[in-house]
């Protein structure tokens, strides 16, 4: 079986038509969800390292987060378990990982085309260099375009190229997209688009649909070649955001209510992504409401692929796979976050464990999150129902192991 991992960059689970965007159309995204299952409650990490971290080794931060734009060379990630399996590996998109020019080798990936690796995120003449007129780098190796090219563009077409060139074997493609990050700028199909590097980081968001338009096309691009490859049926194919959609992003609706970006927080805004996957021989048309995490992904990918993870790992995912085929399958109960992105300092991590409807922070404040979206307004623990008390220990014992385990050596 082949794999294809999708990840859009600052794509909160508000962005999809599919999820019941009132702002956004994704009709190729729609198209992968008609051939797979919807999932609701995916939970990702508020911020760009921290969830890839997570993803890339199927652990929580709490046990080997160590700085914001890298990962600990001493980890071992979905790539090296494939690769080590005989999977054909390639990663394409956004890194920052690490600077260290065999960073993706070391960690499985045996081709790569990846903005943001050791040459940073601007241009050597200024202005941000993922967009118009990239900077990217392949295999460590940097090529400035100066031709009008676009970076999504780039990297797509490598991993259509890698699929085309893989397509007797089986491969692992991870793309963790260029798009939708800011700077927020005109696309290749954009009425105004000009081929100039943005100067701005963050800037006015008029062009963020557009962006999602693109990113949705791109990902229509590969599914098109699958079909062409005639590999669609036995290749995995998973997408997801690393986060919630930037706090510029104000005007996205969904189901006819408001829902501004929170990317940097840990509400739902911040960490609810979309999680869309087809499986070879799986469930198709279907809408799944489990609890999901990032952690979980590892596990899932390496079940599919029949390779088992290792002990000495820690994974703390639970894999998903049997609900992609629809068998009995214990789901996950509970999702636990910690999260300091910056200041790597256990005092000044925001930590939670949650479920379906409640939330508990480590600082004590407690949520019931069906009712209180915004968390506006923590329960009076004094009041609290029976059911609720014994939800809030369950909670509490989660967050209580994790701290544990971050203080044994």
């Amino acid at each position: 079986m082949n794999i294809l991992l999708i990840m859009a960059d600052d794509f909160g689970y508000e962005c999809l038509s599919a999820n019941g965007s009132d702002t956004y159309s994704t009709p190729n995204i729609d198209r992968l969800a008609n051939r797979g299952i919807r999932f609701n409650r995916c939970y990702s990490n508020p911020l760009s390292t921290p969830s890839r971290v997570q993803l890339m080794t199927g652990k929580y931060n709490v046990r080997n987060y160590v700085a914001f734009g890298q990962l600990d060379r001493k980890e071992v990630t979905f790539g090296n378990l494939l690769q080590e399996k005989g999977y054909a590996t390639c990663i394409a998109g956004k890194w920052q990982l690490g600077k260290e020019l065999d960073s993706p080798l070391h960690f499985g990936f045996e081709q790569s085309c990846l903005w943001q690796h050791a040459a940073g995120a601007y241009a050597p003449g200024g202005g941000d260099s993922r967009y118009a007129n990239p900077v990217m780098e392949y295999n460590g190796r940097s090529v400035e375009y100066t031709q009008g090219e676009f970076g999504p563009d780039v990297a797509c077409d490598f991993i259509i190229d890698f699929m085309r060139k893989n397509k007797e074997q089986p491969f692992f493609a991870y793309y963790p997209m260029i798009l939708t990050h800011c700077p927020f700028v005109s696309t290749p199909d954009s009425k105004d688009w000009k081929v100039e590097r943005s100067k701005t980081y963050a800037g006015n968001p008029i062009h963020f649909p557009d962006m999602v338009s693109y990113t949705d096309k791109l990902i229509g691009k590969l599914l098109d070649e699958l079909d062409r490859l005639g590999l669609t049926d036995n290749t995995l194919i998973v997408f997801t955001g690393d986060n919630g959609t930037d706090r510029t992003v104000v005007s996205s609706r969904l189901n006819g209510k408001p829902y501004p970006g929170g990317k940097g927080l840990t509400t739902d805004a911040g960490v609810h992504v979309p999680l869309i996957v087809s499986c070879p021989g799986g469930l198709k048309g279907e809408v799944n409401d489990n609890l999901i995490d990032f952690t979980d992904f590892l596990p899932t990918l390496c079940e599919a692929a029949s390779v088992s993870v290792p002990d000495s790992i820690q994974s703390d995912g639970k894999s998903f796979y049997p609900q992609l085929l629809g068998k009995k399958h214990k789901a996950r109960e509970w999702v636990y976050c910690w999260y300091a992105p910056r200041e790597v300092d256990d005092r000044k991590a925001k930590v939670f464990a949650r479920d379906k409807q409640y939330k508990l922070y480590r600082s004590g404040e407690f949520y019931d999150v069906s009712l209180d979206f915004e968390e506006k307004a923590p329960l009076s623990l004094t009041a609290l129902t029976k059911k609720q008390r014994n939800i809030y220990q369950t909670l509490k014992s989660i967050i209580d192991r994790y701290d544990a385990a971050r203080k044994t050596p």
